[in-house]
C-alpha cells in the first residue's frame, strides 16, 4: 500500500485555519480554471457537434502526428502515446493539480469517516460526477482522495463516476443512441458502484487514513500561512507526479500496443461470445480520453459493426482503464483493482452477449 503524501494541514489554531482556507482557495482556483477555461466548454462543443465529432485518433479525438498502417509497429505505438499524451495533457495537469490541493485541505478537516460503505460509494459519486475528467486523470485525484483519509470506496466512487455520470457525457449518450442501449450503460455503472465498490472494501480494501500527519502550519499571520500552504501542496504535488506519472506512461505505452496490435476490422464480421469478450476486456483496458466511449461506439455503430460490439464497447471503453488499475493497486491494493477491472469487464461482456441473444 502506498503511503500518504507527508505534509497535510493539521492542527485547530486559528493559524491552522488561516492554512485551510488558503488551501480551500487553491483548489477553488484550480478547479475554476479547469472547467470553465477548458474541461465544460469542450464538453459543451462536442454535445452541440452530436454525430459530427470527428475521432481522428486511434485512442483519441485528434493527432499531432499521422499514424499510418504502413509503418512498422513500434513505429505507430510511439506515435499513439505521443498523440494520447497530447490530448490528455490538460487532463492529466488538472489530475495531479487537483489531487494535490485535496491532499492538502482535507486531513486538515479531520471529518468524520463513515462506517457505511453505501453512504462512502454516495460521497464518492457526488465528488465524481461534476469533475469532468476522464477514467486517466481521475486517477491521481483518486489517490489524493484516498492518502488524505477519504473511503476506499469514495475515492474509487469518484474514480467511476467521473467519466460515465457526467452529466454533459450522459446527454451526449441518451441523444446519440436508441434509449434502450443508453440505459444498459448507466444501469451497469450503478450496478458496479453499488453492488461491487461495497463488497471490495471488506476483503481487501485498507484504511486510507495515513500515520504520518505531518508538520502542524503554524502560522503568525496570513503571509506565513501562504508560504506554508504552498510548501504543503509543492510537497503533495511531487507525491502524485513520482508516484503516478511513471505509470502513466506505462499506461499511455500499453494501450497504444493494445489498440494497434487489436485487428478492428474483424469486428465487421460474424458475431461471437468469444469476440464480445474480448472487446470487453480490451475496452475496460484502453486509456481514452472523456466522452471519447461514446463517440467511439457511435462511429462503430454507423459504420455497420454489429450491434453486440457497440453496446459492449459504450459499456467498457472509458469506464476504467490500464492507468486507472495500475493507481488503484498501488495506491490501495492489486486484489481490488482487479476486482473492478473484471466487473467492467463482465458488465460489458454480459451486455454484448445479451444484446446478441435479443437480435437473434
Amino acid at each position: 500500500m502506498a503511503t500518504a503524501a507527508p505534509l497535510p494541514i493539521t492542527g485547530n489554531s486559528a493559524s491552522s485555519r488561516r492554512g485551510l482556507v488558503i488551501a480551500t482557495l487553491l483548489l477553488t482556483i484550480i478547479t475554476g480554471i479547469f472547467w470553465i477555461d477548458s474541461r465544460y466548454p469542450a464538453l459543451y462543443k462536442k454535445l452541440h457537434q452530436g454525430a459530427g465529432v470527428q475521432v481522428k485518433g486511434a485512442i483519441t479525438f485528434d493527432k499531432v502526428l499521422p499514424v499510418e498502417k504502413t509503418m512498422s509497429l513500434g513505429t505507430r505505438v510511439a506515435r499513439t502515446t505521443v498523440n494520447w499524451l497530447a490530448a490528455n495533457r490538460v487532463g492529466m495537469t488538472f489530475g495531479f493539480l487537483f489531487g494535490a490541493g485535496a491532499l492538502t485541505l482535507l486531513p486538515g478537516l479531520r471529518r468524520p469517516r463513515s462506517s457505511n460503505r453505501y453512504k462512502n460509494v454516495l460521497w464518492g459519486t457526488l465528488t465524481g460526477v461534476p469533475l469532468g475528467v476522464c477514467s486517466n486523470c481521475v486517477a491521481p485525484i483518486a489517490q489524493g482522495l484516498y492518502a488524505s483519509g477519504a473511503a476506499s470506496e469514495s475515492a474509487l466512487a469518484t474514480m467511476l463516476s467521473s467519466p460515465t455520470l457526467n452529466i454533459v457525457v450522459l446527454a451526449m449518450v441518451f441523444s446519440l443512441f436508441p434509449l434502450p442501449i443508453a440505459l444498459i450503460k448507466v444501469a451497469l455503472t450503478f450496478l458496479v458502484l453499488l453492488l461491487v465498490l461495497p463488497r471490495t472494501s471488506p476483503n481487501y480494501c485498507g484504511s486510507g487514513v495515513s500515520s504520518h500527519t505531518g508538520p502542524s502550519t503554524e502560522a503568525a499571520n496570513w503571509g506565513k500561512a501562504f508560504t506554508l500552504t504552498l510548501a504543503s501542496f509543492a510537497k503533495n504535488l511531487w507525491y502524485l507526479l513520482r508516484t503516478a506519472a511513471p505509470l502513466m506512461l506505462l499506461a499511455a505505452a500499453l494501450g497504444a500496443l493494445v489498440i494497434e496490435l487489436v485487428r478492428r476490422e474483424a469486428l465487421i464480421t460474424t458475431v461471437s461470445p468469444l469476440k464480445i469478450i474480448l472487446v470487453s476486456v480490451v475496452g475496460t483496458f484502453l486509456p481514452v480520453p472523456m466522452a471519447f466511449d461514446v463517440f467511439a461506439a457511435y462511429v462503430a455503430m454507423r459504420s455497420g459493426v454489429p450491434l453486440p460490439y457497440v453496446v459492449t464497447l459504450l459499456c467498457t471503453l472509458g469506464a476504467y482503464s490500464v492507468y486507472s488499475f495500475f493507481i488503484t493497486g498501488k495506491a490501495i491494493s492489486w486484489k481490488t483493482a482487479l476486482s473492478i477491472f473484471a466487473a467492467i469487464a463482465l458488465c460489458g461482456a454480459l451486455a454484448g452477449v445479451g444484446t446478441a441473444a435479443f437480435h437473434s
